[in-house]
């Protein structure tokens, strides 16, 4: 699922940032913050530098997560290497063959999945595609009264639109439904539920296991898109039961752009699990070379046809910065980090200039902070040469994504400070 930045600096000259007198109060906590981080030591591990090696607070790793400093090296060896040298006896050899699988696994403990139920592959939207079908049509078997599809009203429009199509393909209907109204509306005609797990454009976290555990008790399914949710806070897919779920992993997780997607298929459920892309890397025999489709046992079948090599073994080196990581204190520090921004922007900023559209409740928080500004896309260009990296959402929200793993508390003070003197700046 596409979610580039809209950020277009033009032609201004860049300033190094923190040239803005600041707040000495608040720049102190947020060295003390800092110094008390238990994930301060995983920011040595990206690339955060610009091309002329100047420090950028980088807030866009909600649209596109910084670069590991071991992905290079390793995408070198495939090229070169695996590529180059072994060439088709890295199918077997490098395991190729088995990498959406195994890069599956890798994804399985960040949201909250056992083993053999993620397989990585596709983009978000075919892997929508392929979820939201499955689901109507396991929904359909157990009672074909079940003709709703049910999509939160603010999803991200690649979702609404590639369910559309999956209605037209099943012939369910399409009801858009504000997320906190869902549990309110799934009944006997529901067939499945397709929710953002967090809302791109405000940062707002639904709530997965209430919407997910009112569509079971209606009997139908739930299909979660988890694109800003997997990497910045806790998914628990197996803990609430969710049936089916996708995302992207070139946000929260870092895996570079264009990186492979992943699908989850709950274990219960793979048997039944019947995709409207049954390409012959998922057929039971793939090299039988069968005219008849036979799916594979297990996730294996929610693939297609041959992966993304290149973009795959990127994303499984990129994945290995999650070694250790303990998914709740990154959730902390997210917490902490949009928390503290708030304030430094309640600190800087001219009263009244920008308004949060992020909840302020932390159990309804993502990790970014959206502020409706009026003129927000000049703001974030003027932000953007100035080395603080966010984006804009039009027609006038400025987003601030935080990714625990390598943004700062001295990073949110900076950016909140710089907005407060581009602000003054236009305002003058």
């Amino acid at each position: 699922m596409s979610d580039a930045t809209e950020n277009t600096p033009g032609n201004t000259p860049r300033n190094t940032p923190g040239n803005a007198v600041g707040n000495t109060a608040l720049r102190e906590e947020a060295a003390k913050l800092d110094a008390a981080d238990a994930l301060a030591g995983r920011r040595e591990a990206f690339v955060l530098e610009d091309e002329k090696g100047e420090r950028v607070v980088y807030l866009d790793g909600n649209s596109l997560g910084a670069l590991p400093c071991s992905v290079p090296a390793r995408v070198a060896d495939v090229v070169e290497r695996e590529w180059g040298r072994l060439r088709i006896r890295s199918w077997t050899e490098s395991g190729w063959w088995t990498a959406p699988e195994r890069v599956g696994d890798l994804i399985a403990p960040i949201v909250g999945a056992a083993p053999g139920q993620i397989v990585a592959g596709d983009s978000t939207s075919v892997n929508v595609l392929k979820a939201v079908v499955a689901a109507i049509r396991m929904a359909r078997e157990d009672n074909p009264a079940r003709t709703d599809l049910l999509v939160d009203a603010t999803t991200f429009p690649t979702d609404g639109y590639i369910a559309a199509s999956a209605a037209r393909l099943t012939g369910a209907a399409v009801r858009a439904i504000p997320a906190e109204g869902i549990p309110g509306s799934v009944g006997p005609r529901t067939a499945a539920v397709l929710v953002n797990h967090v809302d791109y454009r405000t940062g707002e976290l639904h709530d997965l296991p209430g919407i997910t555990a009112a569509a079971h008790e209606a009997g139908a399914y739930t299909v979660w898109d988890l694109c800003h949710s997997a990497g910045a806070l806790p998914v628990g897919l197996d803990e609430h039961g969710v049936d089916l779920a996708v995302g992207c992993t070139y946000k929260y997780l870092n895996g570079g752009p264009g990186a492979p997607a992943y699908l989850y298929v709950r274990s219960g459920l793979q048997p039944r699990f019947d995709s409207p892309l049954p390409g012959w890397h998922s057929h039971a025999d793939p090299f039988g070379m069968s005219h008849e489709y036979e799916p594979a046992d297990g996730v294996p079948r929610g693939r297609v046809g041959t992966p993304d090599i290149l973009s795959m073994l990127a994303l499984e080196e990129a994945l290995r910065v999650w070694d250790g990581v303990d998914v709740a204190a990154v959730r902390a520090k997210s917490l902490a980090l949009t928390d503290f921004f708030l304030r430094c922007v309640g600190g800087y900023v001219p009263a009244g200039r920008v308004e949060s559209v992020t909840p302020a409740e932390h159990s309804r928080r993502g990790s970014q902070i959206a502020l409706r500004c009026p003129d927000a896309g000049e703001v974030m260009a003027e932000l953007v040469a100035r080395g603080v990296v966010g984006d804009f959402r039009r027609p006038d929200v400025l987003r601030f994504g935080f990714t625990p793993l390598y943004t700062s508390f001295a990073d949110a003070e900076l950016a909140a400070r710089v907005l407060g003197e581009v602000l003054a700046e236009r305002d003058a």
